[in-house]
């Protein structure tokens, strides 16, 4: 059966062929403002994302420094966040009330003991997520291997995602990227989150730019890795410590979990 989504080039025009050729490097260059296409070594992934792993992660808050950014600086580098910038006629606090944050550290008290304990808050990566049900193009989804992501071409800027999210996770572009990398296009009037460092994931890397820096500062604080698989570490270690979900009651499923909250 002959399949209609193939294409064939027979009797294609050579200087025509080379002609397409062309076009789709210029089509490529031009994918959004400020973009500069690079040839990566990086090899992506050959084989669709499957359910056969959940990625994750594991936060242990008692290895969580108070005053640490590690973290957060990390992730900012990572995905060009730390290449925003304040208009000069904008005021400090609109700034920090509009600006882009993947991950924040947040302080949660005990009013029983007066206990403080820090931990960095993220997308949770729900199994149910919320922001994907009130989504009204589709914009909001969820990948078969857990991670909670935006496609920013379907994206509409409407935000009800992000007053669906009960984690406060998301954040809306609210002006131009300006040299932002290839990797993580951003655009202005799109939502954007924590999305596990996809780019890796895509790209086989083993880990996210958040563990990586939280152990180069000594802390090892966060674990990454398959929920799904029992000889993974991160599940190893799950089964060893009490661990549990940010708003349980929720019952989303969430793919990060804590330790010693």
């Amino acid at each position: 059966m002959k399949d209609e989504n193939q294409v064939t080039h027979e009797g294609v025009d050579p200087e025509r062929r080379a002609f397409m050729g062309v076009a789709a490097g210029v089509t490529a260059a031009m994918v959004a403002p400020g973009v500069i296409l690079h040839a990566v070594a990086a090899v992506p992934r050959s084989e669709p994302v499957t359910s056969d792993v959940r990625w994750g992660l594991l936060i242990e808050t008692s290895k969580c420094v108070d005053g640490c950014s590690a973290c957060v600086d990390a992730c900012d580098q990572e995905n060009g966040l730390d290449l925003q910038a304040k208009h000069a006629q904008e005021s400090l606090e609109n700034w920090e009330h509009q600006k882009a944050v993947w991950i924040r550290k947040v302080k949660l008290q005990d009013n029983q003991t007066g206990r403080v304990t820090n931990l960095p808050l993220m997308c949770q990566h729900c199994e149910h997520p919320p922001c994907v049900d009130v989504c009204p193009t589709g914009a909001s989804f969820k990948r078969a291997d857990g991670i909670v992501m935006v496609d920013r071409h379907t994206c509409i800027g409407c935000r009800y995602c992000m007053m669906a999210c009960p984690y406060k996770a998301r954040s809306f572009i609210h002006q131009e990227s300006h040299g932002q990398l290839t990797s993580v296009p951003r655009g202005k009037g799109c939502v954007e989150s924590c999305n596990l460092c996809v780019h890796r994931r895509d790209h086989g890397q083993e880990s996210t730019a958040c563990v990586d820096a939280c152990a180069e500062a000594g802390h090892e604080a966060i674990l990454f890795g398959d929920l799904k698989d029992p000889a993974s570490p991160i599940r190893k270690r799950l089964e060893d410590i009490p661990n549990r979900q940010i708003r349980e009651d929720l019952a989303l499923n969430t793919g990060v979990r804590y330790a010693g909250v």
